[in-house]
């Protein structure tokens, strides 16, 4: 019976172990999330913004007269 008891109380150990590296890594892996969503966002605005200036060049442009 002490036996099996050792045998439970070490397989909660490495429970909570486990449990608490995942809580950990996911945190993490929410972080590099979180920035990664900026980035794409900043990408993203940047993109517009460009376009836009090439619209604008564009728009001067002399009409082509065939």
């Amino acid at each position: 019976m002490h036996s099996e008891l050792d045998v439970l109380d070490q397989k909660l150990a490495q429970l909570v172990q486990l449990t608490q590296r995942l809580r950990a890594e996911n945190m993490q892996l929410r972080q590099e999330i979180a920035a990664s969503l900026s980035q794409q966002r900043k990408n993203q605005d940047k993109v517009n913004e460009a376009a836009q200036r090439l619209e604008n060049l564009l728009s001067q442009l002399p009409e082509d007269e065939q």
